[in-house]
């Protein structure tokens, strides 16, 4: 008797682990598919990959399973941090692969998502890009897609806007040396700028620079009459305090990496002006923007408000990242198969209607993405407020 109720109390634990010993409980599914998150919670973009992150992460809260031919799975989020450097990103990307991910979302920032593009290429698992946008992210590979506009684009969107909206014809721009984004960035702003008839001063800055004093200087004796810096929201906090300081005069202009509340707690206050392109406005979609910060602000949740920066302002990236998982859903439910390559074969026909707007691929993987939202920061409220639209069809 001994020997039966020990075997009993056995078989009881070992249904505890998956189900419950007693009846009374809901299990979880069995069936698990891992979706990785790269992004930076460290280094220069740590705080922008912290926001794309929390959109992915409140997208699994509101939809934390999926049905894979007719069997539901529990969606389980594998977070890696690439921070921010290329030395890392193949350290994190292979950890991803090595966690058996189906499908990777990320990153924020260009640069690493090239450097670890390799690394789920050979793993043949795919990737869909949310806010990458310098155009060798998805060139020449069919493993890596993006759901946001491209620099060629935002480029020339930024120097019709400067040109035109702004009325200035000097440009002083700036951008970290060997880093993907911003330089690519900025090519495609003066090219673009130097054909509307305009002149631009070109800078770059190294590695660690904490210092933008000079910089500033120099857009100001250039003459310069708009300064463009697409770089890092650290770097960018730095730039602002040193406009303020000296008094430059001229609009800051930037991509959609300023769109950050970072930007907005170091603008509120100072006397610059500051104008970014970017991919979502708050008050797109009012339920979404309810919802995120219904959660962001619930008890329990702390950490999430951390790092959104300590409050519930709603940056793009965000947004982005939350409409990047539900991509990520389709593709899993069209392959119906928790297997990369069919997911991969998948996305080219997904279809997906976001907060941030329609979500479809061409033939490269690049959305098709032809508008960005133009806004500014008020700095006497420290919110953003909405300029209009941007095209250049």
């Amino acid at each position: 008797m001994k020997r039966v109720a020990a075997l009993a109390l056995a078989l009881c634990l070992i249904l505890v682990l998956f189900a419950g010993c007693s009846g009374g409980g809901s299990a979880k599914s069995a069936n698990v598919i891992k979706i990785g998150v790269y992004e930076p919670a460290s280094g220069d973009n740590g705080a922008g990959g912290k926001q794309e992150t929390l959109g992915i992460q409140y997208a699994n809260y509101i939809q934390p399973t999926v049905d894979i031919d007719g069997k539901t799975y529990d969606v389980k989020l594998v977070i890696v941090d690439n921070e921010s450097s290329t030395d890392k990103a193949v350290a994190a990307a292979s950890q991803l692969v090595s966690e058996k991910v189906s499908i990777v979302l990320g990153s924020y920032g260009s640069a690493v998502s090239i450097a670890g593009s390799d690394t789920f290429a050979q793993a043949g698992i795919p990737v869909v890009g949310i806010t990458c946008t310098n155009p060798q992210v998805t060139e020449g590979n069919t493993h890596y897609f993006r759901i946001c506009y491209l620099d060629p684009f935002q480029g020339t969107v930024l120097a019709s806007y400067a040109f035109n909206d702004l009325g200035v014809k000097k440009a002083y721009c700036l951008a970290k040396l060997g880093d993907d984004y911003s330089v690519g960035l900025c090519n495609y702003f003066m090219e673009a700028f130097e054909d509307l008839g305009g002149t631009v001063v070109f800078e770059t800055f190294p590695e660690g620079n904490t210092d933008f004093t000079s910089y500033v200087a120099n857009a100001k004796n250039a003459g310069a009459e708009v300064f463009f810096a697409p770089v890092s929201t650290e770097a960018a906090a730095l730039i602002i305090d040193q406009a303020h300081a000296q008094n430059l005069g001229i609009p800051l202009l930037a991509g959609d990496t300023w769109d950050s509340n970072v930007i907005l707690d170091a603008a509120k206050g100072k006397n610059v002006s500051i104008a970014v392109t970017t991919f979502y406005q708050e008050g797109g979609n009012p339920e979404f923007d309810k919802g995120i910060k219904e959660w962001l602000n619930a008890k329990g949740n702390e950490q999430y408000l951390a790092n959104n920066n300590g409050n519930d302002e709603i940056a793009a990236v965000t947004a982005m990242g939350y409409d990047a998982y539900f991509v990520a859903l389709e593709a899993i439910k069209a392959a119906k198969s928790t297997d990369p390559g069919k997911i991969m074969e998948a996305l080219w026909g997904v279809s997906y209607e976001g907060v941030t707007g329609l979500i479809e691929f061409n033939d490269i993987g690049d959305a098709k993405r032809d508008v960005a939202y133009v806004k500014s920061v008020n700095t006497e409220t420290g919110k953003w407020d909405f300029v209009g639209l941007a095209s250049i069809n």
